[in-house]
């Protein structure tokens, strides 16, 4: 699994002109689920967000989560980010898993970051979304989970 995280003011996401999920303070994340990604690479992206320290303490370090500040995230799902556009100009999306296989991964991933004690927005798999987001920082890392590509 592959996750770009941004660390955010504020975001929500909308589908159909309705705001389905929203978010002060925390982390906007898209997800996205790579062919042989299962759930133990679910398990351990939550984990590795719950606790990613990109908060800033009280001597301007990055030493804290999304956790610590009682931040919140929203999860964006996101087949295109297992592009693969080396060769060409259109990208390749073979690395991407199907729907069926991607879309219950994404699930656990939300159950998994849920059970860590965040408070999670979504927005809809598979729809058209419109999100809007305050970057704060700007603070923007890439996650792949250790069974990844």
């Amino acid at each position: 699994m592959r996750a770009v995280v941004q660390r955010v003011g504020w975001a929500e996401v909308e589908v159909d002109g309705e705001v389905v999920g929203r978010i002060g303070k925390g982390l906007l994340v898209y997800v996205g689920v790579g062919v042989g990604d299962g759930p133990e690479d679910a398990d351990w992206l939550a984990g590795k967000l719950a606790g990613l320290r990109v908060f800033t303490d009280e001597e301007g370090k990055l030493n804290l989560s999304v956790k610590d500040v009682n931040g919140s995230v929203l999860a964006i799902s996101n087949f295109t980010l297992l592009a693969d556009a080396r060769k060409g100009r259109r990208p390749a999306f073979s690395a991407a898993a199907a729907a069926g296989q991607a879309e219950p991964l994404h699930e656990a991933f939300l159950a998994a970051l849920r059970r860590q004690g965040v408070n999670v927005q979504t927005g809809v798999f598979g729809a058209k979304m419109a999100i809007r987001s305050q970057a704060d920082g700007p603070v923007n890392i890439i996650v792949d989970s250790p069974g990844s590509r």
